[in-house]
């Protein structure tokens, strides 16, 4: 990695973090031990895809509403975006496909049960080997809940699956 490549990956050293007020990618990296906000911010990414996947485009809607906050105050434009904007895919035909279909909710080909939830954070988060799929979610999740009302919150219990849902509960 030459040096400029190693000064555009590294956050802002001018910015001050509180701990009351931890921002949303470095509460992700933090507590999902990733060395990076990069890192952070894709894994926060397919997270949030898998958890798009098992909800309703209203759920999904409503949960993009509340996320409108800047994810980290920071003269770095690359960082510079709300958390809404980690919420809605990036990629706009995956983004069009998850609006028209239903849920993928529950066992079976097309659903997507805790094993599955799992399985697709690792495989599509790239994971680096000093974390893994449960830790990120979990940081994930800690950090969308500190953005969302109670409301919100509940009604994303209910579609998580199983064992995904109870990781949610817990943060």
């Amino acid at each position: 990695m030459t040096t400029q490549q190693a000064q555009q990956k590294q956050p802002d050293a001018n910015v001050e973090i509180s701990e009351k007020h931890q921002p949303f990618l470095e509460k992700v990296m933090t507590e999902g031990g990733l060395s990076d906000l990069y890192d952070a911010r894709d894994i926060t990414e397919v997270v949030f895809r898998v958890m798009r996947d098992v909800m309703s485009t209203e759920t999904a809607d409503h949960v993009a509403e509340e996320l409108h906050k800047e994810v980290m105050p920071t003269s770095n434009k690359r960082l510079q975006m709300e958390i809404a904007e980690l919420w809605e895919d990036t990629n706009p035909i995956v983004g069009f496909l998850s609006r028209i279909r239903p849920p993928l909710k529950g066992p079976g080909l097309s659903g997507i049960d805790s094993e599955k939830f799992l399985v697709r954070v690792a495989n599509e988060g790239g994971l680096p080997p000093t974390t893994n799929a449960e830790t990120v979610i979990k940081a994930v999740f800690s950090a969308t809940k500190a953005e969302l009302s109670k409301e919100r919150i509940e009604e994303i219990t209910g579609w998580l699956p199983d064992d995904i849902q109870e990781i949610w509960k817990q943060v």
